[in-house]
């Protein structure tokens, strides 16, 4: 494991890339407690990637197509929000099995972000390959694997947290530089009573991925960025910012023992000669080890 100490770094928090590894389109970490392991995605490149810091073991599931999103099952493979809709991985053969696309008629869109809610049902967003505002929705998948829209005209679906009590859903589509709140039935899974908790200014780059501490606050990285950043829902006050040597950072989530441990996806599409030359980390998986906050167990979705 590659270490990167940044002078900026605040409370001597140190950045290290954890493998030499450089992704697309990095996006959606979700640490595997039973397995002690990191799971990401390269969405471009249609990888599941598995990364155990005890055996140093990196594996990586080619899915045949885009993977926006993908969450650790109760048996263990991955359930995934795939370019043709949802669909299971199986961890040991690769072999994908789709269900449904709720959006087969839109032949423009993928699945971009997703995660499972504190009751264990599958949330992920659609987004124009092309970026066309306005194209995609956020549909969730259940235990009975029928899937209900949830949210209609998102540009980029990205970052999702649900509340420490699980009666608030923060959401992000990315182009409207806010984090969003609506109120959470657990029971149910609806949602409503949308406002703004959070306003993110432009010059800090555009929000993408997020993820949720012990305290209640949301981590949110920004794309264009070079950062992530906490904040308080509650008043929308920005509480920490870390800045990091890739421009597009992507998502993050806590992992390791404790949930002590932030891992930090990132990109390099898009970037031209000079701008990787300039950043040639870009597209790493970084971590900040003991980072001094500690994260919420994930929730696995049952099969």
């Amino acid at each position: 494991m590659n270490k990167f100490d940044l002078k900026e770094t605040q409370n001597n928090m140190q950045i290290e890339v954890v493998l030499p590894h450089r992704c697309l389109l990095g996006e959606g970490p979700v640490w595997d407690a039973k397995r002690n392991v990191i799971c990401w995605v390269d969405i471009l490149a249609g990888e599941i990637h598995e990364y155990s810091p005890r055996s140093n073991e990196h594996k990586v599931i080619t899915a045949g197509q885009m993977v926006g999103a993908a969450v650790i099952c109760s048996d263990g493979n991955f359930l995934a929000a795939l370019k043709n809709g949802f669909g299971f991985v199986n961890r040991g053969t690769s072999e994908v099995t789709m269900i449904t696309n709720p959006e087969s008629h839109i032949p423009g869109n993928r699945f971009n972000d997703g995660k499972c809610g504190p009751d264990g049902r599958f949330w992920a967003g659609t987004m124009s390959h092309a970026d066309e505002p306005e194209k995609g929705s956020l549909f969730v998948f259940d235990k009975d694997y029928l899937v209900t829209k949830k949210i209609s005209k998102v540009s980029i679906s990205n970052g999702m947290a649900w509340s420490l009590d699980h009666k608030i859903f923060y959401y992000i589509d990315t182009p409207t530089y806010t984090v969003v709140a609506y109120n959470y039935d657990k029971s149910t899974g609806e949602i409503n009573e949308k406002r703004v908790v959070i306003n993110i200014p432009k010059k800090d780059g555009s929000p993408d991925g997020m993820t949720i501490d012990s305290e209640g606050m949301l981590w949110v990285a920004h794309w264009d960025g070079w950062q992530i950043t906490r904040w308080d829902p509650s008043n929308g006050n920005k509480l920490l910012s870390i800045p990091f040597p890739a421009a597009r950072i992507t998502s993050c989530a806590f992992g390791g023992d404790g949930l002590q441990d932030l891992y930090i996806t990132s990109a390099r599409t898009g970037l031209n000669d000079v701008e990787l030359a300039s950043q040639p980390l870009a597209g790493s998986l970084f971590v900040i080890k003991n980072i001094g906050y500690t994260g919420v167990a994930g929730v696995e979705f049952t099969v």
